[in-house]
């Protein structure tokens, strides 16, 4: 199993050039035995930065959603008691930001490798990433 990071879902779904080249090839992988699971606060981001004009889908929001939610390749992964409060436990070595906690929780609760650009992310001890 492999957890996308938010920016990871937005270029794999989009096809857009933002993933490595690794990062592909792990996709690819790991989606053909299991769907890429994704933290449900990645929702709450992308609908934020769409109303906040910091994010253009091309298409409306919720068509964007609707068309990601019929991909067998991708699944939600709800945010859990157990998920946040793994995120609320991460010291200072951990992102300050809380969706990227929170996505970094989800990963670990799932024993999943992550997929993300994001060098704060990839230098946390505890969390195996792909790029």
């Amino acid at each position: 199993m492999i957890v996308l990071d938010t920016h990871a879902l937005i270029w794999w779904v989009n096809g857009g050039p933002g993933l490595s080249a690794r990062a592909r090839r792990e996709l690819r992988a790991a989606s053909a035995r299991d769907p890429a699971a994704v933290s449900a606060i990645s929702a709450f981001e992308i609908r934020a930065a769409v109303r906040r004009g910091r994010l253009d889908l091309g298409i409306p929001v919720e068509q964007w959603f609707a068309d990601l939610d019929a991909l067998p390749e991708v699944r939600f992964q709800p945010v859990t008691a157990e998920i946040a409060v793994l995120a609320g436990s991460f010291g200072k070595d951990a992102p300050g930001d809380p969706a990227d906690r929170l996505i970094a929780a989800t990963a670990l609760a799932l024993k999943a490798k992550l997929v993300t650009a994001d060098a704060r992310l990839r230098g946390f001890p505890q969390l195996q990433t792909v790029w």
